[in-house]
């Protein structure tokens, strides 16, 4: 309970630290627009984008990330700028009619967001720009200079950002890379104490007392999780900062996959601990339970050393001494027949994996053939790079996104002016500030924009009565507003869309001057706010006319069709001489990760979609289809290691051991028949096409399967005491084997879930 307190106080801490570095860059704004020196009062004439600027860039930010956001300005107002001068030159202020202005909005849009190399937020900050130079040139006529507009528009914006980056250094920076270090030191800390749970839930003598355990270990994933995703976000800020040139070594490029590869084992072994039905664990004695402790007694030193932010695989295993280290990993009493025993010898594989990294790691380093491919490594990276040189075609997805950029706003614009020629900005800002470059739940993000524009509309047309004799006041109630919005960032309803246009929508209120009533203004706003999102959605139902729920769904068939293409790739050979298999398996590994977190995309975007006269969609089947498919890819990430360890050590078996091992083959190569049967009828079954998925019974041909996969398992590891060899090197294989066992028996597991979870959909 103490820990759950210490959790959200510091996560109350540090939303209100980005709240208070909002309200420093909104102030740095607000002070330089309306009390600033006359000569640059003039310049910046529009305080409504430097606002927007600066919510966008220091929201939640580091250092790295505002400055980024300022390089990306820069680059936005260079897109922007000689283009406007050029135009405004050739066509004439007073010659810009609505019509052309919404064409040249349409066409400069276009431009602007069809480069994919263009990052979202430097595309964001043109469409800004390029709405407010062709309505306010339209809104002034022959009074705009053809030259000065632009320079205030890009003036403005610049202000914003400049004000975002002070932000973030009063009163003392917020580093990525410190965020960075502190949250992996919290993650070594959560490491740590789940992998105790994980010992004393193993160990536990009453099943009560293990799943009060697990449940206190479900917790704390939760929280590591986060702190992963905290540590990938701050990751792009820190190239940004220049402590990250001495900070950063070569190993800490891949820090996010190292992260991921301490997570993996970790989740596993808790998701393995959840199988257990019974405790004690029959094969769980003192001798188990010490090896236990004396593992656990080396990752928590391990991770401990972590918490300077070194990468994990390039820390030394500390010595430690002790007789129970000195005892070979493997227990001589395993037992393998039994399915029960599977989780607890699978603890065992990951605390070594943990410890030393995967088994295989080490042997490949010996292998030529691996060598001579690592050399052609640099090769491929030169190649790759004078391929970046040649000019490469849009691809479909940036023609998609141009055009529903360049549609949307230039129809906001037209009808925004056709509406309300004063405040026809509005209507194309709104939206401008709201692409992204993938899908989106479009009508849940527009709901939340336009609530959050009402709201802060509202809000600023009350204080704006409650101060109307003290008009020099009015910016303050801004603060606790900034305050409020900064926390309805993290909200489930409004989100980052909705807690943007509410902050937005107070600040042009309060924020400004001469523009008329505020309550005038407010109903003109909101108004040219609905055009703009009604714009926004009826561009992206015609360019996207399939609902989330169909993505989800393909998805869903596409990624058990990779499934059933990783099981078709586990082999066992012991005459294999390459790893060309398991890279093949690998391969295969990481597009279905890939397409699994697609999956989850279209899910959580299903989830909030509205149903109209279409069935609803079944959330809490594809829910758990989702969790067993992102389990299938983790165990298959093992599985990769143990065949490239298996068919390494297996160039050195006996002909008898030989024997034992192609039994095992064979077997698997029974079970592989029968699952891939399973996952074609269940890829056909859940494909856009209305087919049926008929289940045959075959749990019962599978289980024998198993149980003859697992007996020969046995057979092997028994043969293996017997060997003549190094004892750690009879432990690793004994590891890898009954590692590959679990892995093996989940697998056929899961899929079969997978069967009835499809059932349940149809």
């Amino acid at each position: 309970m103490n820990t759950m307190v210490e959790q959200n106080r510091a996560i109350w801490r540090v939303r209100l630290v980005s709240a208070l570095r909002t309200i420093i860059a909104c102030t740095i704004v607000g002070c330089t627009t309306l009390y600033g020196p006359a000569p640059v009062r003039r310049v910046l004439t529009y305080p409504a984008i430097s606002y927007v600027t600066a919510i966008l860039i220091v929201s939640e930010a580091t250092l790295g990330d505002t400055m980024r956001g300022f390089c990306q300005n820069l680059y936005a107002t260079v897109q922007v700028l000689f283009p406007s001068w050029l135009s405004l030159w050739i066509i004439g202020p007073a010659r810009l009619t609505r019509e052309l202005a919404a064409l040249a909005v349409a066409i400069s849009s276009f431009v602007v967001a069809l480069p994919e190399s263009t990052p979202l937020l430097a595309k964001r900050l043109a469409f800004g720009q390029i709405v407010i130079v062709c309505v306010g040139t339209v809104v002034h006529g022959s009074s705009t200079g053809s030259f000065m507009h632009p320079i205030h528009v890009a003036s403005s914006t610049t202000l914003g950002a400049l004000a975002s980056v002070l932000a973030m250094l009063l009163p003392f920076p917020r580093l990525a890379y410190c965020e960075v270090r502190k949250a992996c030191r919290l993650y070594a800390e959560n490491a740590s104490q789940r992998l105790g749970l994980v010992v004393e839930a193993i160990s536990a003598q009453h099943t009560s007392t293990a799943h009060d355990l697990i449940a206190q270990q479900k917790r704390l994933s939760q929280t590591g999780l986060k702190l992963v995703q905290t540590v990938n976000n701050n990751l792009g800020g820190m190239v940004w900062e220049r402590p990250q040139i001495i900070f950063l070594k070569p190993n800490c490029a891949a820090l996010e996959e190292k992260l991921q590869n301490m997570e993996i084992p970790i989740m596993e072994m808790e998701r393995a601990l959840s199988s257990c039905t019974l405790f004690p664990v029959d094969m769980i004695d003192e001798e188990f339970k010490q090896l236990l402790q004396s593992l656990k007694l080396q990752i928590s030193l391990k991770l401990e050393n972590a918490k300077c932010f070194v990468p994990f695989y390039a820390i030394t295993v500390p010595e430690v001494k002790g007789k129970a280290l000195e005892k070979p990993l493997w227990m001589p009493k395993t037992n393998t027949k039994s399915p029960e025993n599977l989780p607890a010898l699978f603890l065992l594989y990951c605390m070594e994996f943990l410890l030393n990294g995967p088994p295989s790691a080490r042997n490949i380093e010996d292998n030529p053939t691996m060598k001579a491919e690592e050399s052609n490594k640099p090769r491929s990276n030169d190649q790759r790079v004078w391929s970046s040189v040649f000019i490469k075609l849009p691809s479909s997805q940036s023609l998609i996104f141009a055009l529903k950029c360049s549609v949307s706003l230039g129809l906001s614009v037209l009808f925004g002016l056709m509406y309300n020629k004063e405040n026809g900005y509005w209507s194309g800002l709104t939206i401008a500030i709201s692409f992204v470059t993938g899908r989106q739940a479009t009508f849940i993000v527009a709901n939340a924009r336009a609530q959050g524009t009402a709201m802060g509309s509202i809000y600023g047309v009350l204080c704006s009565f409650i101060f109307h004799k003290f008009y020099d006041l009015r910016f303050l109630p801004l603060l606790p507003w900034i305050i409020f919005t900064s926390f309805l960032i993290h909200s489930r309803t409004y989100g980052q869309a909705g807690a943007f246009s509410a902050a937005i929508g107070a600040l042009l209120i309060l924020g400004r001057k001469g523009y008329g009533a505020p309550t005038d203004f407010a109903i003109a706003r909101v108004t040219e706010a609905t055009i703009g999102l009604i714009c926004l959605i009826s561009v992206e139902l015609l360019l996207n006319p399939a609902r989330a729920a169909t993505l989800a769904k393909a998805e869903l068939s596409e990624s058990i069709g990779l499934l059933r293409e990783c099981t078709e790739d586990i082999i066992l050979c012991p005459h294999q001489k390459d790893m060309s298999g398991s890279r093949k398996l690998r391969e295969k590994q990481h597009q279905l990760k890939y397409h699994v977190d697609k999956l989850q995309h279209f899910i959580s975007e299903a989830q909030m979609e509205p149903n109209f006269w279409f069935m609803p969609f079944q959330s809490a089947s594809y829910g758990k289809l989702l969790g067993l498919l992102s389990r299938l890819a983790n165990l298959l990430h093992f599985v990769v290691y143990q065949i490239e360890f298996t068919s390494e050590i297996s160039q050195r078996l006996d002909s008898s051991s030989e024997n034992l091992l192609q039994n095992m083959n064979d077997d698997l190569e029974l079970l592989k028949d029968r699952v891939s049967s399973s996952l074609k009828q269940l890829e056909a079954a859940t494909s856009t096409n209305k087919q049926t998925f008929r289940s045959p019974d075959r749990d019962e041909g599978v289980k024998g399967i198993l149980s003859s996969f697992l007996r020969h398992l046995e057979e092997v590891i028994d043969k293996i005491y017997t060997w003549e060899g190094t004892e750690k090197l009879k432990s690793q294989m004994v590891l890898c084997l009954t590692g590959l066992g679990y892995c093996i028996h989940s697998l056929a597991t899961e899929i079969m879930e997978i069967e009835k979870e499809v059932k349940d959909l149809q």
